[in-house]
């Protein structure tokens, strides 16, 4: 596939030189002129993801010299990228930071961010170049690749045999097929959800090779309102004026109880969305399985990836080095990858960690199936070319708000994608940044 050029955000980073400069965050322990600590240290991590308290507690009992204390927060999207960024304007930051790649690049435009390239030059050999380029802006590593978040079908074995859907739909020209099916069956049922979570449909644009961004020497490009975006826009747009669609709110408690009563059929989500549907839903244990992402083409298979983050550490940390030892431990070790796996639900970044027995584990909550299996063989047909943009914090809130108003009818798709195009356009200009689009 074709590889990914490398993000230039001098242009971003240049005009924000000034607030860049921030003081530096609480450690314990001495420094000196490498950044090495000249005793026993303490790193404070702020995350939400499930697991990341155990993990922490595993490299402590392993690691006496370095102790890392994790504070959890709202997920990203829901206020932490917020408090991480006003935590580093004041400069009582953690050093480290539980952040999703498509929010890396407003971090570093922020000069939110410390450079551990040299202190993880010897890790990158272990990571896929897709995932470390998510990492690397500029030529400089911020962080440590965790995962990455290969979509799929999540489904209701007996519901879909129930409608005479003997097996998933494998494109996506099958998956209108079958909703319309199911709801021409039962009027208060439906085959999915059309929710508003912006990076579920961004794993939906990834997939259809429906770029965002795209840089060219020091300008950005916006492109929400392409052909291929039209085509995704077009399609949901379809099935949402047929009501082929329920619009739940994303994560939302109205969602697990549709999926719980047999409402909605199935959920096109990511690999982590695995063990947050087995703790939502817990009555259809062993009748949920799990189905590759239904594609455009079936004769060449191109699946989209929704999520994927970084152990980042950020500006003023006074132990960069420590800080990115344990970054790098957190998504190298097998122990730490084990767990991750099976409480996060996260599919590795490290090449290791796809060796890793816990994604051979059959799950008993979807009938005893082998679920990484699927997300394995998607992998190699995961596009790597796709860019984030140094706004998504406000794209994604943008792009969020106009999902919800589309679903229920205040809007369309298409409206969506152009409002969000030119707001994108806007905040960056208004940041200082030079963008075509």
């Amino acid at each position: 596939m074709k590889a990914r050029p490398t993000t230039t955000l001098a242009a971003a980073t240049a005009v924000l030189t000034a607030t860049a400069l921030l003081a530096g965050c609480s450690s314990g322990g001495g420094q000196d002129s490498t950044g090495s600590a000249s005793g026993p240290v303490t790193l404070e991590f702020w995350g939400w993801a499930p697991g990341y308290d155990q993990v922490v507690e595993t490299f402590n009992r392993s690691h006496p010299g370095i102790k890392v204390t994790f504070g959890k927060t709202a997920s990203g999207s829901k206020g932490g990228y917020t408090k991480m960024l006003t935590a580093a304007k004041a400069g009582n930051a953690p050093c480290l930071a539980q952040v999703g790649y498509e929010t890396l690049p407003s971090f570093a435009a922020a000069g939110a961010l410390t450079d551990v390239t040299k202190y993880t030059a010897e890790a990158k050999g272990q990571f896929a170049d897709w995932t470390w380029r998510q990492v690397t802006i500029d030529g400089k590593t911020y962080g440590v690749p965790v995962d990455t978040a290969p979509m799929a079908l999540f489904y209701r074995k007996d519901l879909f045999a129930k409608y005479g859907i003997d097996k998933p739909p494998a494109t996506w020209e099958e998956y209108a097929a079958d909703a319309a099916t199911v709801h021409a069956a039962d009027p208060s049922v439906y085959l999915g959800d059309f929710g508003n979570d912006a990076y579920n449909y961004a794993g939906l644009a990834w997939q259809a090779g429906a770029r965002w961004f795209g840089t060219g020497g020091d300008t950005w490009q916006v492109s929400l309102g392409s052909d291929a975006n039209k085509k995704v826009a077009g399609y949901w747009q379809d099935l949402l004026d047929r009501k082929l669609l329920k619009t739940d709110p994303s994560y939302d408690p109205s969602l697990y109880a549709d999926l719980t009563d047999g409402k909605v059929l199935s959920d096109v989500n990511a690999v982590w969305n695995a063990p947050t549907l087995a703790a939502s839903v817990k009555s259809g244990a062993g009748q949920w399985a799990v189905a590759p992402m239904p594609v455009w083409d079936a004769a060449k298979p191109v699946y989209g990836n929704d999520g994927g983050s970084a152990t980042a550490v950020l500006k003023g940390c006074a132990h960069a080095k420590e800080a990115a030892e344990f970054a790098t431990w957190m998504s190298t070790a097998a122990d730490s990858v084990g767990d991750l796996i099976k409480v996060t639900g996260i599919y590795p970044a490290a090449t290791s960690g796809l060796s890793n027995p816990a994604l051979s584990q059959p799950d008993p909550f979807y009938g005893g199936q082998v679920i990484f299996d699927v997300f394995k063989a998607e992998t190699a047909h995961v596009a790597t070319d796709w860019q984030w943009g140094p706004t998504m914090t406000q794209t994604s809130t943008d792009l969020a708000d106009g999902l919800g108003k589309a679903g229920t009818g205040g809007t369309t798709l298409p409206q969506v994608l152009a409002d969000v195009q030119g707001r994108t356009v806007a905040g960056m200009k208004q940041q200082g940044l030079a963008v075509a689009g």
